[in-house]
């Protein structure tokens, strides 16, 4: 699994413009109008990480495949959108399908239009927010309408939905997001499947002008900190040269272009590991002369939940997991080195995944 990272913010903020340069497509129309995108945009891109182009350099892989990280451009969210405000109030059902939301904010002057007459990049996080909540309240409360009649009725899953529900609804209530209820390790995915908009974490992307993409600005510095109050994440890129590096095809080009601007990175690089961040992901490799891939699993997942990212039988008829780490796949030249030195761990169902880890699944159905 890679991520889906639903992409919001107000209109002519850049979210197309980002959309577009992350996934290298022209998939969503970019103009210098509100609504410009009025259906949800999904692309896919590949992961970059430098470690599995060495892993199949080593192996004399024939393909390399990066796991995958799904963006959603989802139409411009105004003030008054959970009221039915502009377009943005249709498209919040494709938020709650992902796992997490990015918040594109506004972090430079300029013509462009802007739906609130002027710039403050805080406001509009705190607008978007809101409207996230307002609509949250919304479902709730519809909810519990519903789900009071079978508490009645003595259902226990049902109650417990419904004292979770009233512990949201409060919190909102009172202006704070549902990621903000405490919860128990039984609860969490109980309260997971309300698929409340304020639950998903956020990383707040600051898009500032092409002059100020590596130092950011007092825009994004003010972001920056909201952020770290709110332990979500904050990265900061300049859209505009984020659609110029994706029409480079030649990774020295791409180089030599960033270097011109102090950069030593497309923002695409570091929205991804924000986000991993921001979710408790990490990643491990299955090697051969095939392929050499790289999947994606939570912290804290075991090799028996590896082994089904990559197919049920591997699950279902679980041996054994041989394992090695990445830094001695490297040193030692490979998987038979490995092999021949006694580098290579046998492990079980319950060893916990290590980021970076090359396995090798044995199973037999």
């Amino acid at each position: 699994m890679g991520f889906k990272c639903g992409i919001v913010g107000l209109p002519n903020v850049g979210k197309s413009t980002l959309f577009n340069a992350l996934t290298a497509t022209q998939a969503a129309e970019s103009a210098n109008y509100p609504f410009c995108t009025i259906e949800p945009n999904t692309g896919r891109v590949g992961v970059p990480d430098p470690r599995l182009d060495r892993l199949a350099a080593i192996a004399g892989s024939a393909k390399v495949i990066p796991t995958q990280l799904e963006f959603v451009d989802i139409a411009g969210l105004v003030r008054g959108a959970s009221r039915g405000e502009g377009l943005g109030n249709q498209f919040l059902a494709n938020i709650r399908e992902c796992d997490a939301v990015a918040h594109v904010l506004r972090c430079f002057g300029g013509e462009v239009t802007h739906v609130e007459g002027s710039i403050d990049a805080v406001r509009d996080a705190e607008t978007v927010e809101t409207e996230l909540m307002l609509a949250d309240m919304q479902s709730l409360e519809r909810r519990l309408e519903t789900a009071i009649k079978k508490v009645r009725g003595g259902d226990k899953e049902a109650k417990a939905e419904f004292d979770l529900m009233e512990r949201a609804l409060a919190l909102l209530q009172a202006g704070r997001p549902a990621r903000d209820v405490a919860l128990t390790a039984e609860e969490r995915p109980v309260f997971r499947r309300l698929q409340l908009l304020t639950d998903k974490p956020v990383l707040y992307v600051c898009n500032v002008a092409e002059s100020e993409a590596a130092a950011g600005n007092d825009q994004s510095r003010g972001v920056a900190e909201k952020a770290a109050a709110e332990e979500a994440e904050a990265v900061t890129i300049a859209a505009a040269i984020e659609s110029e590096v994706a029409q480079l095809t030649d990774p020295g080009e791409k180089r030599e272009f960033l270097a011109a601007l102090d950069l030593e990175e497309p923002g695409l690089h570091k929205v991804i590991r924000a986000g991993y961040r921001l979710l408790g992901l990490i990643t491990f490799f299955t090697v051969g002369p095939k392929e050499a891939r790289a999947w994606t699993v939570p912290k804290g997942a075991t090799a028996w939940e590896a082994a089904g990212c990559i197919h049920s039988d591997f699950q279902r008829g679980f041996i054994r997991a041989e394992t090695i780490d990445y830094d001695t796949f490297v040193a030692m030249g490979g998987e038979q080195a490995c092999k021949d030195a006694g580098k290579m761990r046998q492990e079980g169902k319950e060893y916990i995944v290590q980021d970076g880890d090359v396995f090798h699944f044995r199973f037999n159905v």
